[in-house]
Parts: structure tokens; C-alpha cells; sequence
């Protein structure tokens, strides 16, 4: 993306510079790695949320006019989309999102001011289950402000001010936490239509031709979300030795390479190297994972990589099956990483 000429060298540098900050620097000190700090407290990420672009929302203005606030669904369809399958829409054809930052067991809606703005909350009263849906996921949540609003399988119903007209899915995986529903109220996603389809292998990430340092790309991709239950959730698993640890959908140990950079965001490993350290594919964040600044970044051999609190991260060839911990502290370079996104040294 350029830059306007009208945009000042300050101004460029206190956007990197705020970048900079939210992602953090180096972590490697002892007393840092020794012992993993948990996940940001709801209290400091309830305060984001007022925040733009945090979760993938912007200023108040940024909504389209021609989304309605609060308005009902009424009748529910489902359309197809190539690249998410089938998902629900409101009587008007509008794509219906929800946010994973919400929860459904209580439902509960997390997103409010700016928030509530780009992403209008979907009235309930007047929702009829489409055709072939259970009519038992329709349902209802009273919000902070008193007004009821529309829930499937318990998630709070959305639209996005971005969606034009019917049928636009462009709120699909924006922040790596909005995904318009699938008609069981699951994530929409073309890769599982079905809850018997078996996952597909992710396929390995092919070594770029140049030997020299890969440079971070500038604006980090929204995560890549598989459907639920695919091996490419990451979620965190419990080791004697190294305590809470991430591992990915198999089972296997994720670590990360001391030589990378969070800001910019830069894999150090390349060549031999990636043939056995895998880079980590965009992945679904898991429960207890720290959720600001989980991104994607996207390496020079065009290849998309998942990113912890701006670090990449990788698998262990040496890994043979799920539990496996070889790699930590291989070459005195490689750690487990903490749900933090913190790299996990034993003392």
C-alpha cells in the first residue's frame, strides 16, 4: 500500500512506531522465558475494544449507510459463496457474522461503540429458520444496553458495514476473529462442509529461492480460520517439564526460532533450514492462546505463516508424535512457546 504525499514522515513514523510497540520487542531474557505469563486479562482486552482495528473494526464512519442498526433478520436463507461454502443471510440476502470474541455457552455479546458500529447487531423478535436448518439455533441474548439481540447455536448474529449488497462476504475473517455463519452456526468455511469431512493435510512450506533474509510484509494477512474441529486449530497442551506450551491440531509441539523478529516481523528461517522447522500455516487460535497481535505473515516465497504476538512460528521434524518436545532448545535458538507467545526456557 503507498502512502499519500500528503502524509508526513512523522506521521509514517508513529504508526511504526505504535506497530512496533503493540507487537513488543525482544524476549529472550531468562527471567521473561523461565516462567510463561498468562494471557491478557479481560479487563485490559475488554479496554481494546473501544480501540480501532483491534478486532477488525474501524471508526464509526467507515460503516455503510445502507446497513440498518439493529434490525431484525426476519426470514434466514442459505447462499453459497466459492470460497466459504454456504452460509446464512438475513431476508434481505446480507451475509449474518459472528465474532469470536463473543461466547455462546452463556451467549454473551462483547462488541460495543465503534465496534457495534461497523458490525450491526441483528435485532431478534422476528428470525424464522431457513430451509433445512434447525429451527432450535435460533435464539436470543439481552445486551448490555437491554435490547434483545439474535443468536445461532447460542453466537451473536452481526452484518458488516462493508457488505454492500447482498451476498458480499467481506467481513469473512477480517482480524482473524469475524466469520459469517454456517448454517449449523459454526464458521462458514469451503474447506468443510460437512462435520464427517476429514481435514485436509496442510501442505509444506516450500524453501525460497533466495538465501538472503526474508522481509516481513507490510501489512500482516488476516489468519486463514479452518473450519472448527481441523487440524489447524493451535491450542495449548500441558507438558511436566515445560508446563503450558502451544501445540497445533495434531498434537505437536510449536516453537520459535530466537534469530526472528517480531517488528517488522521477519522468519530467519529459510532453506535447510524450513525443511526441519516447518513454518506453522495460518491456524484457528485455541482457548488460552494470548489473543492481541495473533497474525499472519506472509514469507517472500509467497507461502503464509503463523504468526504468536507477532513471532513466527514452527514445527520439529524431530517431533515423531504428538507430546514431543526434541526441538526445545536446539542450538540454544529454538523454544517451546508459551500461550503468551513467550519462549519457554527450563531452568
Amino acid at each position: 500500500m503507498g502512502i499519500k504525499r500528503g502524509t508526513t514522515l512523522a506521521a509514517v513514523a508513529a504508526v511504526v512506531a505504535l506497530t512496533a510497540t503493540a507487537c513488543g520487542g525482544d524476549d529472550y531474557k531468562a527471567a521473561d522465558a523461565a516462567q510463561p505469563v498468562a494471557a491478557a486479562s479481560p479487563q485490559s482486552n475488554q479496554s481494546n475494544q473501544s480501540k480501532s482495528g483491534d478486532y477488525g473494526y474501524e471508526t464509526p464512519a467507515s460503516s455503510a449507510a445502507g446497513v440498518g442498526a439493529k434490525s431484525a433478520a426476519g426470514q434466514l436463507s442459505v447462499a453459497d459463496n466459492e470460497k466459504i461454502g454456504s452460509f446464512l443471510a438475513d431476508s434481505s440476502g446480507r451475509t449474518l457474522y459472528r465474532f469470536d470474541k463473543d461466547t455462546a455457552k452463556p451467549p454473551k455479546s462483547n462488541c460495543e461503540g465503534d465496534c457495534e458500529k461497523t458490525w450491526p447487531v441483528v435485532a431478534a423478535g422476528d428470525a424464522t429458520a431457513a430451509a433445512g436448518m434447525d429451527p432450535a439455533l435460533l435464539g436470543e441474548v439481552v445486551r448490555g444496553d437491554g435490547t434483545k439481540q439474535l443468536t445461532i447455536a447460542g453466537w451473536p448474529a452481526y452484518r458488516f458495514g462493508k457488505d454492500a449488497k447482498a451476498g458480499d462476504v467481506n467481513g469473512q475473517g477480517v482480524g482473524g476473529v469475524w466469520f459469517a455463519f454456517a448454517p449449523d452456526g459454526k464458521k462458514a468455511s469451503k474447506a468443510a462442509p460437512s462435520a464427517s469431512t476429514a481435514p485436509a493435510a496442510s501442505a509444506t512450506p516450500a524453501a525460497p529461492a533466495a538465501s538472503a533474509a526474508p522481509a516481513a510484509s507490510a501489512t500482516p494477512a488476516a489468519p486463514e480460520a479452518p473450519a472448527e474441529g481441523q487440524d489447524g486449530r493451535l491450542s495449548v497442551a500441558k507438558d511436566p517439564k515445560l508446563g503450558d506450551h502451544i501445540v497445533d491440531g495434531k498434537g505437536m509441539t510449536v516453537y520459535r526460532f530466537k534469530p526472528d523478529t517480531a517488528w517488522p516481523m521477519v522468519s530467519k528461517c529459510t532453506g535447510d533450514c524450513l525443511a526441519k522447522w516447518p513454518a506453522v500455516a495460518p491456524a484457528e487460535k485455541g482457548e488460552g492462546i494470548v489473543e492481541k497481535n495473533y497474525l499472519v505473515l506472509e514469507r517472500p516465497d509467497g507461502k503464509k505463516q503463523q504468526t504468536v504476538n507477532c513471532w513466527p512460528v514452527y514445527t520439529f521434524s524431530g517431533d515423531k508424535k504428538p507430546g514431543d518436545t526434541n526441538g526445545q532448545g536446539v542450538g540454544g535458538t529454538w523454544y517451546a512457546v508459551a500461550p503468551d507467545g513467550k519462549p519457554i526456557a527450563v531452568k
